[in-house]
């Protein structure tokens, strides 16, 4: 399955690829420069079909656990202050994807959506530390049963030029459902509670819809702390 932001690129490549294909075939002589188009048709096609893939995930739904929004390698997990939304303090999660991963956004929690705002920017790098202020960015804040508000932006790598967001204030929200879509390399933070439990490690790779980022800290009979 192929997200929808991608279906007309994809539809576009195919018939280009095609006529690279026959054009090569009847219009060029040197049977190995014929080849080397074929095959460079052949495998631009492929790496179009698999950036905009999106596969079918049904995620466990709880209110307990934050879900990663997206595929990708854990790069940041630190306290910062977010000056946007919260302005105080809060534990902030990044996930960077390369051109390779899935790039569709997924919501990392149910609840309501209580801000949406899209920022134009630059295109700096998406691990450099300025991206997250800097860069062509969406920002989303949700608000959860268990966490209170949470917020995770999208933002733009160096490559990516278009960023799709979903989330519109006042609408109820699905954890795993899409949520949107970046193209061709990018990152997304999340900024989370402090008292929440981080249940990742740095450059751990994580799964949309399926890895837990972090999880609601609970104490047992005995006072321990459990999640």
């Amino acid at each position: 399955m192929f997200h929808r932001e991608g279906q007309k690129i994809i539809l576009i490549t195919f018939f280009i690829v095609c006529a690279i294909i026959l054009a090569s075939q009847f219009y060029v002589d040197l049977l190995w420069l014929r080849w080397i188009l074929q095959i460079a048709a052949v495998i631009f096609l492929i790496l179009i079909l698999q950036f905009f893939r999106n596969p079918m995930r049904r995620a466990n739904k709880t209110f307990d656990e934050i879900l990663a929004p997206v595929d990708g390698k854990v790069v940041v997990i630190e306290e910062v202050e977010e000056t946007e939304y919260f302005k105080d303090k809060r534990r902030q999660v990044s996930i960077f994807m390369s051109p390779t991963n899935v790039h569709v956004t997924r919501y990392p929690a149910s609840g309501s959506v209580k801000f949406s705002k899209y920022h134009p920017g630059k295109y700096l790098v998406a691990w450099h530390p300025k991206s997250s202020t800097e860069n062509e960015r969406t920002t989303v804040v949700i608000r959860t049963p268990k966490f209170g508000d949470i917020l995770y932006r999208q933002i733009a790598g160096a490559l990516a030029r278009r960023i799709v967001n979903y989330a519109e204030e006042g609408e109820s929200v699905q954890q795993g459902e899409d949520a949107g879509f970046i193209k061709f390399g990018s990152r997304v933070d999340l900024f989370l509670p402090l008292d929440c439990a981080v249940t990742v490690k740095l450059n751990q790779k994580v799964v949309g819809a399926k890895t837990c980022i972090a999880a609601v800290v609970k104490k047992d009979e005995e006072g321990e702390i459990t999640y």
